[in-house]
């Protein structure tokens, strides 16, 4: 009886760890909070004095639209398509072959039962192996992102997410990297081949995502830790 407690308390304890490494980082993350421009003093609303233009509007009439401060908002043209294909064969082949003739004593072959006594050996070994191994990836889209950080050379440290909900499901895409200032088309969109350190990440949770995933028992019979 009592080895029947250690095994199910065993697989409860597999079963707990499972589940906190298969779950997805919470909604409201700090880390992808959204980003808002520095704070800055309030300052008093001035009396309307029938002008156009007003220092509080911050109306930047000769720059243009591109995202080059903190709270700025950018978008990431998604064009990552990736292919790798590896192949190896190996073949060997060695064969030994060896003949001794019998040794003469007195003028005479050495005979054994009428039979001459010569030694001979042969050997033979061969390999082969082949192996390979094919993999591609592919994600198009837009999302658009919030300038998180300005650094001191100028590039943008840029995060967003998008969260779609559809019927029984959502759809999860987080991205998060480095744009330089000159990569920034003038619509304000930069391709995805140009974000460096580019972190992306496209998830699901729900119904369909559940029904595509192995229950933690399978997982742990397919792990490293499965002696058999």
């Amino acid at each position: 009886m009592s080895h029947l407690c250690r095994f199910t308390l065993a697989l409860g304890t597999f079963a707990l760890l499972a589940g906190c490494a298969s779950s997805p980082r919470a909604r409201d993350d700090a880390q992808w909070a959204p980003t808002a421009p520095l704070e800055q003093p309030p300052v008093a609303s001035a009396a309307s004095d029938g002008s156009i233009y007003h220092d509080q509007q911050n109306m930047e009439l000769f720059t243009d639209s591109r995202a080059h401060r903190v709270g700025d908002i950018l978008t990431v043209a998604l064009v990552e398509s990736t292919q790798a294909s590896k192949k190896a064969t190996t073949s060997t082949s060695k064969t030994d072959k060896a003949n001794i003739a019998s040794p003469t004593i007195l003028g005479q072959g050495l005979s054994i039962g009428g039979k001459v006594a010569n030694i001979g050996l042969d050997g033979e070994r061969s390999f082969d192996g082949a192996g390979s191994s094919t993999q591609s990836n592919q994600l198009t889209g837009q999302i658009t992102v919030t300038v998180a950080q300005r650094l001191s050379n100028g590039n943008l440290l840029v995060r967003g997410e998008k969260w779609l909900t559809i019927n029984q499901g959502q759809e999860l895409v987080r991205i998060s990297g480095i744009v330089r200032p000159q990569d920034i088309g003038q619509d304000n969109v930069v391709p995805s081949t140009r974000v460096a350190d580019a972190r992306i990440a496209y998830t699901g949770r729900g119904t369909l995502a559940d029904s595509n995933t192995r229950g933690w028992l399978s997982r742990f019979f397919n792990s490293k830790w499965m002696p058999f």
